[in-house]
């Protein structure tokens, strides 16, 4: 049945088949349980040429293709892949890779800041404010969504294992940072959103839909805490790397 609503992205379809399968341009087969879902630029794939990590198969898309690695590690196998960013993108894939096994996925990227954070710290998201337009498409219409309790669990263990600092917090997921004005800077402030990032809510209401648990880690990159200046700093480029291998510690305990 239809949920019908004047305004189009509020219309959701509640149980009807998709007309094409989730697993749509994929040439591989099945994948491991565990995802480390990452946007991480250059940082993902210098890893796995390192440390000589198996590409099982290709998405392809009309873009670009995308290779899918899984680390063989002694107990267990985790798949790994650098996304491509923003909501209906990022979420393309993850789709796909859930069809194919991947059902405890942890995320990793960076976001903006629109309260007074350093660059380069760690923040685990546990809700998100839906102002992207795909996480519509897999669940009702919400203003949240909150990321499952046991994701959230491990990934504060693990920072607590290493002995990072870390805040959990609300972020606010958009597809248009380039319409992030001073005016919703603020309001999204006030009601509690204390980081700007493009894909969260999206990929937790995926995964929700998919029946898989989800959970993600950011690290602080631009700012937007004062509205008059924006402070571009270094994109949180100097985690790249502790992130990826922070994320990799946090599945093999979830």
């Amino acid at each position: 049945m239809i949920i019908r609503n004047e305004i189009p992205i509020l219309e959701y379809d509640e149980s009807s088949q998709e007309v094409i399968s989730p697993g749509f341009g994929w040439n591989g087969g099945s994948l491991p349980e565990k995802c480390l879902f990452a946007f991480l630029g250059d940082v993902v794939h210098e890893y796995a040429e390192k440390n000589d990590v198996e590409v099982v198969g290709t998405l392809v898309t009309v873009s670009h293709n995308i290779d899918i690695y899984v680390v063989h590690e002694e107990n267990e196998d985790i798949c790994m892949v650098q996304s491509p960013i923003g909501a209906a993108a990022s979420t393309r894939v993850l789709d796909t890779l859930v069809y194919c096994g991947c059902n405890k996925v942890i995320a990793v990227g960076s976001c903006g800041v629109l309260a007074n954070f350093e660059e380069n710290s760690f923040i685990v998201p546990t809700k998100a404010l839906r102002a992207e337009g795909t996480s519509y498409h897999y669940l009702p219409p919400s203003r949240y969504i909150e990321l499952d309790e046991e994701p959230v669990a491990v990934l504060k263990d693990t920072f607590e294992k290493h002995g990072l600092p870390f805040e959990t917090c609300t972020t606010w997921s958009t597809d248009g940072f380039l319409r992030e004005t001073m005016d919703m800077v603020r309001y999204r402030l006030e009601e509690g959103c204390s980081v700007v990032d493009m894909e969260c809510a999206a990929l937790a209401a995926c995964c929700r839909k998919r029946g898989a648990m989800f959970g993600q880690f950011l690290f602080t990159a631009d700012s937007l805490a004062n509205v008059d200046e924006y402070d571009a700093r270094d994109f949180g480029t100097g985690s790249h790397e502790k992130a990826l291998l922070l994320g990799l510690d946090a599945l093999r305990h979830f």
